[in-house]
This record gives structure tokens, sequence and C-alpha cells, in this order.
């Protein structure tokens, strides 16, 4: 039986407390009013504004001594003239300036009245701005914590899933990694409550939160000012009642069916046939056929449905290519922890190449599916598409293209070679790049749409972070602490144990 470290204990606990200092210390750094976004924005738009306004006196004061030029040679011309003129061209002149001044007089009262039209359609704008920034702030710290909180959810679920399909192909090599996958998935539960309650504080709008813009009503209300057509035309599905009704159902089976594979594993230690285990694979097909329909759609509700103008069909196999890497990672991770601790004996470098194998290989079919997402966006060009990409181009040119650094260029160096697949050092720091960097993927995925360019990874977010990794840790191996680490009564245990590659 594992023994829970007090060392790691206490570190999770640390980590968590530092996590909802940052988490509290957001939301109250939050501005409250648009006075409070000008006083945050004063000091960036101060130096811009006084340029502006020193070209535009410059550019006044040369107009002012070119036009007092033009007066003072048309005054002498004019007194030229008058030398050799008649009485009645005097009083020609006399009249054409009498209207000259009223025709000057009318101009200067539609020049004020149209300066005033300016001047207040400006102020409007304005106020308009600092409310969407006010917004977009505002959403930071709730976007910090939906970020941490879905990523770490989702890596439960992607090992899930990976399970599951050990179950389904009737994996040799793998049983001997079970009971790590299920320590890893007893944090769907808790995750599953935490991320339920972020749903429902986005539905209610709970502390000024605007996740997801198609909750306003008044985007689907024809009279208002803010009717947007293109919502008001997806109703039918993006709806709160219909959006929390599903993410019901979906975290209800996922849980449902992570906590039958767990009692049926535990069952099969003991039992005198292999009913559990027949059990756990069909519950593994049943599992894989709703997994792969119910992944899809919460990744258009909670995540593409934060942009509702943008869509991508390929959006739901890029998420899945995320957390799955992702979660196949912790398992090589926990693993070679346990196994540094002196657990999991059997476990053996064939074990560790193969699922080193699964890092670099789901981070290249993630890459595909990056690439081609990109590639047909750009080719085609359709504006619903592209702003897309142009909004994490123009404003998020650093996470963007670091990601893709760190997801691609740096498991495809370290991982493609076989010999350091076996290397416990090297697959420690891929493995920390990759969750690192897919981290940064769901940041890439959230961000744009709720919190524009008024982006930074601060308190907020650092808080977030460690909050659901301590919590994370916390679970996970808790759960380790529940049941013997080796699945003994598995019908392929002995094979795992001597498997070799």
């Amino acid at each position: 039986m594992y023994t829970f470290s007090s060392k790691l204990k206490t570190f999770s606990f640390i980590l968590m407390a530092l996590g909802v200092v940052g988490i509290v210390a957001g939301f109250l750094n939050a501005p409250k009013t648009i006075e409070d976004v000008e006083k945050l924005l004063a000091d960036s738009h101060h130096n811009e504004a006084s340029h502006s306004d020193k070209l535009a006196h410059d550019a006044h004061a040369v107009k002012v001594v070119e036009g007092m030029h033009i007066e003072a040679n048309a005054a002498d011309s004019a007194k030229v003239e008058t030398v050799d003129s008649t009485h009645a061209v005097v009083e020609a002149i006399d009249s054409a300036a009498v209207a000259a001044v009223a025709i000057a007089e009318t101009h200067s009262d539609n020049h004020d009245s149209h300066n005033k039209e300016e001047v207040a359609h400006s102020n409007e704008e304005h106020i308009k701005h600092l409310e969407h920034v006010l917004h977009q702030l505002q959403n930071k710290p709730w976007a910090a914590l939906y970020v941490a909180c879905i990523f770490f959810m989702l890596i439960s679920l992607g090992v899930l899933a990976f399970y599951a399909i050990q179950y389904a192909a009737q994996a040799g090599w793998s049983p001997i990694l079970f009971r790590v996958m299920e320590g890893i998935t007893g944090y769907l539960l808790p995750g599953s409550i935490i991320f339920f309650v972020l749903l429902i504080a986005a539905c209610m709008h709970w502390g000024h939160n605007h996740l997801f813009v198609w909750m306003d009503p008044e985007v689907i209300n024809p009279e208002s000012v803010h009717f947007d057509k293109l919502i008001f035309q997806k109703k039918g599905w993006l709806n709160v009642v219909r959006f929390l009704v599903t993410a019901v159902i979906f975290l209800g089976v996922w849980n449902w069916v992570r906590f039958k594979f767990r009692q049926n594993s535990i069952a099969q230690d003991s039992a005198t046939d292999n009913a559990p285990y027949k059990r756990n694979f069909k519950l593994a097909a049943f599992f894989l056929v709703f997994f792969i329909v119910s992944e899809s759609m919460m990744s258009w509700d909670w995540i593409m449905s934060v942009d509702p103008h943008w869509y991508s069909t390929l959006f739901g196999w890029y998420v899945f290519a995320s957390f799955f890497v992702s979660g196949i990672t912790v398992i090589a991770m926990t693993t070679l922890y346990l196994k540094s601790k002196g657990y999991l004996e059997q476990v053996n470098t064939s074990h560790i190449h193969d699922l080193a194998k699964f890092m670099f290989g789901i981070s290249i079919f993630w890459t595909y599916l990056w690439f081609s997402q990109f590639m047909l966006i750009w080719y085609s060009n359709i504006p619903e598409e592209v702003t897309y990409f142009v909004t994490r181009i123009e404003h998020y040119k650093l996470p963007f293209f670091g990601m893709l650094a760190l997801n691609f260029l740096f498991p495809l160096l370290i991982l493609i070679n076989t010999d350091f697949k076996r290397l416990t050092w090297v697959v420690v720091m891929a493995g920390t790049v990759i969750l690192f960097g897919h981290y940064i993927d769901f940041f890439n995925m959230i961000m744009p749409a709720t919190v524009g360019d008024q982006w930074f990874i601060g308190i907020p977010e650092i808080g977030a972070l460690l909050f659901f990794l301590g919590l994370f840790i916390f679970v996970v191996f808790t759960t380790l602490t529940k049941a013997p680490l080796v699945a003994k009564g598995n019908p392929y245990i002995e094979e795992s144990k001597h498997f070799h590659y």
C-alpha cells in the first residue's frame, strides 16, 4: 500500500494556500467602475495623448501663420487696386465684404455645431471603450480560474479515456499502471464539482462574470442596442438551460463510469473469476462511444462558445489531443515519482518507453490538427473564421507561437530518440514542458475571447494554477493510498509485469 508522504502533502497544502491568496487578490484588484479603468489606463495613454496634442498644436499653429500671411498679401493687393478704383467699385467691395462676413458667421455657427456633435460622439465612443475594457478586466480573474480548472479536470478525463482504451484493447503491457491511472482519475469528481460551480457562476453572472457573451439576454433581444443577429440564430443551441443540462449529463456519466471502473477493478483483486474484468471491458466500450460524442460537444460548449461568432469543425479533436497528451504525460510522471520512492518495482524502462512513445505520438497528432485547422482557415480566408487567428497573432504573439515550440518542437527533438524515452530525467523534463505548453494552449483558447488585449500572466493566473495543482496532487495521491498499487487480480497482470520491448 502506498503512503502519502507528509512532505508532499504539506507541499500540496502550501500550493493551495498560495493559490487561494492569489485568486482572492485577483478578484479584489479587479476594477469595479469606469473611473478605476481610467486610472489604470491613464499612464499608458498619457504619453500618447501628449504627443498627439503636441502634433495637433503645431499643425494648428502652422495653419494660423499661413492664414495670416495669405490675409496680409490679400490686403496689400486690395490697397493697390483701391487707389485706381472708382467710388462705385468701392461700394461694391463694401457690399461684398458685408456678405462675406455674414457667410463667415454662418459657416462659423455650422462649424461649432459640427464640433459639438463630434465631441459628443467621441465621448460616447470613449465611454463604450471604457465599459468594454472594464468587462475584460473584470473577466480576467474569472478567466484565469476557468482555464486552470478546466485544464486539470480534463487531464483526469484524458487519463480515464486512456484507461478505457487499455481495457477495450485488452492491452497486456499496461495493467501494472492501472492503479496509477485510477488515482489520477480520482480528481475527476472534485474537479467536476468545482467546474460546474464555475459554469453556474458564468450563467448567473456572479461577480461581473461575462465569460460567455451569448449568455447576456440583451444580445438575443431584437429591440436592444446590443442585439446580435448571429447569436440570435444560434439560440436554439446557445441557451443556458440546454447548456447546464448537457453539462450535468456529461459530468454525471463520466464520474459514474469512473466510479464503476474503480469498483470493478478493486473487486477483481479478490474475485474467483474474471466477471469484474469483463464488466469493465463492456463499460469501456460504452464509455468510449459516449466519450467521443460528449467530448466534442463539451469542447463546443465550454471552450469554443466563449467566442460564439467563430467555429471550427476540427475543434473537438484539437481539444481532445491537447488534454489527452497531457493526461498520458501525468501518468508517466506519477509513475516515475512512485518508482523513485520504492513503489511499482515491476515497472521497467519498457513501460516508460511506451508511455513516452504515446507522449511523442500524440504531440505530433496535436500538431497535425493545429496545422490543419490553421492552414484551412488561412487558405479559405473567411472573415468569421480568420478573426480567431488574427486576434491571437496580433495580441498573443508570444504565447501563441511559444506554444508551438513547447508542444511540437521540444517533444519532437527530445522524444524522437528511442534511448531518450527510457531516461527518467528526459521524460520528466519533456513532460514538464508538455504540461506547461498545453496549459498555455488552453490559455490561448480562452483568454482572447474573454479579456481581449488586456491579458498578462499575473497574480490571478499564477494563483489559480497553484491552487488547482495543489488540489490535484492532494486528491490523486490520497486516492492512491486507498488500494494496492498493483491490480493483482487483472488477468493480464503477469504479462504486464514481464513486459519488455
